[in-house]
């Protein structure tokens, strides 16, 4: 559906035209943020038993200036999602009309439209990432009103440079550059103009590389040279491509000097750890940088809370670092009323159990280890052979990463002593309440400003703050187990939900009272939230659900439980 608009008048002079235009975004973008401080309710569900998606639906992206949803998941297909501009009784009527079948033999993980283009790029636990092109496809098949693709048809590339599994990929302004972070411990830079074969293990040198996995990256369209990027330490980390250069000696396959290396100017952490964390296994699973100032950062720790921090605050003095978990803001005068501690802070009521997780890596492993064995005896998808300069198979990239792994812990050795000493920004705000513990959960922003913070929780629930103060303003049911992911639409108020169920679910504003709002017992919810975040696991039962959960969906690792 796509319309046109006039934004100059051509009878205007230049000079009276451009300042109407920006008095008209200012309206609409007025508009969305009194819309939005009204309650919310599922206005949509996109899929059902017998139509949509099969399995957890782990990616959501707006492409096409929110022409398009884009969904994809552990059924390893990318659906593209079209409003309905037909006859419907629905506010937000939305069918889907293209079904790519990639060919990744994982979970699909993350999946965006590249910019002014129509090619889909996915990332998954194969490790590969792969283009897809449904305008370049030259036959296709009818069923159910949809359009169906074959990964032999869609497909036109299939990058293998990553030797873990590819987490999230960030979008540039074009439709040729993005970045993908993975839990080989890399951030690679991708750029589609410039071939290359990863069968001959000449791939570009990684962008970043860190000492543990990561599994989150996040940058502004405002402030693109900087990214922040985050997995398994209790740390953000934030990187500045104006002094990136290329590592000539590990492209020569020798261990770099620290001062070779992407250079870190900045991490992000925590005076402590939250009350259920243990020591040693704080971990970050979702960032997400503000799209309407681009200094503005927010990130998930797992059993913990989300925390607002600004790439512009100075470092504390160490001296200040033991004062407690948020500190006051010291960037300036100006911003320290609206960063104050006493506005911005949501206490979580407090316990005295800690999670086992000790227990929970475990379960982690054998999942990972169970997965594995069970993608290296699938057979190979048909495209393979077919894909341009990427003929090896995906298993022969993990044997010759496991022969150049000496050299690669040096190198991360080298690059853990170049981040230990940068300075530590702490948070200006924490967001408490929603439980980040079974699975791995985005965070997002709400609002044309960024007005809201917003982030899933394992009860099913999606929690929404006030970023100004800090305080709850809505909970609502978005899934029957976890929700995992969140995206708002970037001009209606429309928020699209998704986790461990098949479906998607739309929220929107309420015609009347919230039939999903679950506020008016927000006290209980999160009572039951810092409880479960303190409950021991059940070691045994949780593997055997796990396992029965895989069996019935005749597929890999389950991405709701994206470790």
């Amino acid at each position: 559906m796509t319309t046109h608009h006039h934004l100059v008048d051509e009878t205007s002079s230049p000079s009276t035209s451009v300042p109407s235009l920006t008095l008209s975004a200012r309206r609409k973008r007025r508009l969305l943020s009194s819309v939005l401080q009204r309650p919310l309710d599922r206005v949509n569900v996109l899929g059902d038993d017998h139509y949509g998606h099969t399995g957890c639906v782990n990616a959501l992206s707006w492409a096409r200036d929110g022409e398009l949803l884009i969904s994809g998941g552990d059924d390893t297909t990318v659906r593209v999602w079209r409003m309905d501009s037909g006859e419907s009784s629905q506010d937000y009527p939305f069918k889907c009309e293209t079904v790519i079948r990639t060919g990744h033999r994982g979970n699909i993980f993350n999946a965006h439209m590249l910019p002014h283009s129509s090619r889909i790029a996915t990332v998954a636990a194969d490790r590969q990432v792969r283009i897809c092109d449904v305008g370049a496809a030259a036959h296709s098949t009818r069923y159910n009103g949809e359009t169906e693709y074959t990964s032999s048809q869609a497909n036109v590339k299939v990058l293998r440079c990553h030797s873990g599994r590819v987490k999230r990929i960030v979008t540039e302004e074009g439709p040729d550059m993005f970045l993908t972070v993975a839990e080989d411990k890399t951030v690679r830079q991708h750029d589609l103009r410039v071939p290359h074969s990863c069968a001959l293990d000449n791939c570009p040198a990684p962008l970043v590389r860190l000492g543990h996995e990561l599994n989150a990256i996040a940058l502004s369209p405002l402030t693109p040279y900087q990214f922040v990027v985050a997995g398994e330490s209790p740390y953000g980390y934030l990187f500045d491509r104006r002094h990136a250069g290329r590592i000539l000696k590990e492209e020569w396959g020798m261990p770099p000097n620290s001062d070779d290396v992407t250079t870190c100017v900045r991490r992000f952490g925590r005076a402590g750890r939250g009350p259920r964390e243990s020591g040693g296994y704080e971990h970050i699973t979702g960032a997400k940088m503000a799209s309407s100032n681009g200094h503005e950062l927010c990130a998930a720790y797992s059993s913990d809370a989300v925390y607002l921090y600004s790439t512009r605050d100075d470092p504390a003095e160490e001296s200040l670092s033991r004062g407690g978990t948020v500190l006051p803001s010291n960037h300036s005068s100006a911003s320290s009323a609206r960063s104050s501690p006493a506005h911005s802070v949501s206490n979580d009521p407090s316990a005295i159990h800690r999670t086992n997780r000790e227990m929970e890596e475990d379960i982690v492993r054998l999942m990972t280890e169970d997965s594995a064995m069970g993608d290296a005896n699938e057979p190979m998808d048909e495209d393979m052979e077919d894909d341009e300069e990427d003929d090896d198979d995906g298993d022969e990239d993990a044997d010759e990463g496991d022969e150049d792994s000496d050299s690669r812990d040096e190198m991360d050795d080298v690059h853990v002593a170049s981040t230990s000493t940068v300075p530590i920004i702490y948070p200006r705000a924490r967001f408490a309440g929603a439980c980040n513990v079974e699975t791995v959960k985005d965070v997002n922003f709400l609002g044309p400003e960024d007005e809201y913070v917003v982030s899933g929780s394992d009860d099913g629930n999606l929690f929404i703050w006030r970023k100004s103060t800090g305080q709850l303003h809505d909970i609502l049911e978005g899934d029957g187990s976890v929700v995992n992911v969140i995206e708002a639409h970037p001009h209606l108020p429309l928020v699209a939900v998704s986790g461990i169920d098949t479906t998607v679910k739309l929220f929107g504003p309420a015609r009347g009272p919230s039939q999903f709002s679950r506020l008016t017992n927000a006290e209980n919810i999160m009572q039951r939230n810092s409880e479960a975040r303190s409950r021991p696991i059940n070691f045994a039962s949780l593997f055997l659900q796990y396992q029965l959960a895989r069996h019935t969906a005749g597929f890999g690792h389950c991405g709701g439980c994206r470790r």
